[in-house]
């Protein structure tokens, strides 16, 4: 499907896209959908897009995936913004919806504070996206549902799309907006054969394996329905997200120099931490001003101590960042302490006809949970050996980063090499950079980085015209 415009005549569509820089993403979950609006947003001259996605839906991708449209986001929404310097920007937009003001008037006249559903955060990007297009009279847009399965360079510098398509165009610039990388299809709720496994097990039980936001919201989808048997959850380091504040948590962090090991960091967020509660402000508050010294901190360590942050220190560091409501954080506590819910810290291992086997943290022995319900909630990490991504490395446009958790990019999500080196034209916005780039996975970097990339290829094609 090809759109030009919102006013343009489709007969049309045909000269201009050959006439004009040509732009791929892959995926359309929020990454893809931001780099999309940037681009409409901050290139002031004509070109031809299009977005490359299996799923036929525009979705928020998996960091957003929820079986159900309810759930409740874990961002408040001064920080979801899609406008690049413009904070603002969907509080206004709720203000301006009249069903969600009737539904919500406690939070008037400003909704900045509050957390609230997938589904409307969705209608927010879509919206946005809808109208950057729509003020775009010389664009084409192009929607293709075939998966791209290699990314090779061309002749000319461009770049081939290899898809079921058999007719493959070539782009001058393609951005890699996959999320947390190509999914496992088979992701999700995972369940043992149900009709044996309810005649084994004795009571209603359910298995959740994870240990962030989605295996929470997962815990109160059940509870929600009415399921009311006893729930295990299964999480490898034993750490479950923690809660907002009821209060704003505005940014602070201490102004003095930061020491350089990873040991006298730990220790200095502690300390400062501390000190924050006993002025009367929170922790929380802390956390997020560290996210203004998160990379510059991250690129000043040594290879080793990332390693040792990523064995023993990113499940507790994951656990205070992505934080929940203090509502459904509140249920999270009670759910545990009457017992209905348990937390097990150990490794998942194959499942059973019963259930699932197990292995506690700190023994080798492997024990079987017996269970009628077995509930996957673990975001994917990318896989760095499915044939698109190897094709990148093959082709030299692309190599690991240091940990192998994605791909080693720059600030804009431009890959670059072991030399050091860019690859010009090809990006990869959000969380395929988050061992290059910590909290690439959230809202505000993403929407910053979108805009950098967008920036950047103007840059690249109209040297002489100003961005906006």
């Amino acid at each position: 499907m090809t759109v030009q415009g919102l006013f343009s005549a489709r007969a049309n569509a045909a000269a201009q896209i050959s006439a004009v820089p040509r732009i791929a993403i892959v995926g359309r979950g929020f990454s893809g959908m931001m780099a999309a609006i940037a681009l409409m947003k901050t290139l002031r001259a004509p070109f031809h897009l299009q977005l490359f996605d299996p799923n036929s839906s525009v979705s928020g991708g998996q960091a957003l995936a929820s079986a159900r449209a309810s759930t409740i986001l874990n961002t408040r929404v001064r920080d979801l913004s899609v406008e690049i310097g413009d904070n603002d920007d969907f509080n206004d937009w709720l203000c301006s919806n009249a069903a969600f003001r009737a539904a919500v008037p406690a939070a008037i006249p400003g909704f900045r504070q509050i957390f609230v559903p997938k589904e409307i955060f969705s209608d927010y990007v879509y919206q946005r996206f809808s109208e950057a297009l729509a003020a775009r009279r010389d664009i084409t847009v192009q929607v293709c549902n075939d998966p791209v399965v290699a990314i090779r360079r061309s002749h000319g510098n461009r770049f081939l799309l290899e898809s079921a398509n058999p007719a493959n165009p070539l782009f001058d610039t393609v951005i890699l907006a996959t999320g947390y990388g190509l999914s496992d299809p088979d992701a999700g709720e995972r369940q043992a054969s149900p009709v044996r496994a309810q005649r084994l097990v004795a009571r209603p039980h359910a298995v959740l394996l994870g240990s962030g936001i989605r295996v929470v919201d997962q815990l109160l989808q059940l509870r929600d329905s009415g399921y009311a048997g006893q729930v295990t959850i299964i999480s490898r380091r034993g750490f479950l997200p923690q809660s907002h504040t009821p209060n704003s948590a505005d940014p602070v962090f201490p102004a003095e120099a930061l020491p350089e090991s990873l040991p006298d960091i730990v220790r200095f967020i502690r300390e400062a931490c501390r000190e924050a509660e006993e002025e009367g402000r929170s922790w929380q508050s802390v956390m997020n001003g560290l996210r203004k010294h998160a990379r510059s901190l991250w690129r000043s360590l040594p290879a080793r101590d990332k390693h040792q942050f990523n064995r023993h220190l990113r499940a507790i560091y994951d656990s205070h960042r992505n934080r929940l409501p203090e509502a459904m954080h509140l249920r999270l506590k009670r759910e545990l302490a009457e017992g209905r819910t348990v937390l097990r810290r150990g490794r998942a291992g194959r499942r059973g006809l019963s259930g699932l086997f197990f292995t506690p943290a700190g023994s080798a022995a492997e024990e079987i949970i017996h269970a009628e319900r077995i509930i996957d909630c673990r975001c994917q990490a990318p896989d760095l050996s499915a044939p698109l991504i190897q094709s990148l490395f093959s082709a030299g446009l692309a190599v690991p980063d240091e940990l192998s958790l994605g791909l080693a990019v720059n600030a804009r999500g431009e890959p670059f090499l072991e030399d050091g080196s860019a690859v010009a034209g090809l990006f990869a916005i959000g969380p395929l950079g988050l061992g290059s780039l910590p909290d690439i996975d959230l809202v505000p970097e993403i929407v910053s980085q979108a805009y950098a990339a967008a920036e950047r290829v103007g840059e690249r094609f109209y040297p002489q015209v100003k961005a906006v």
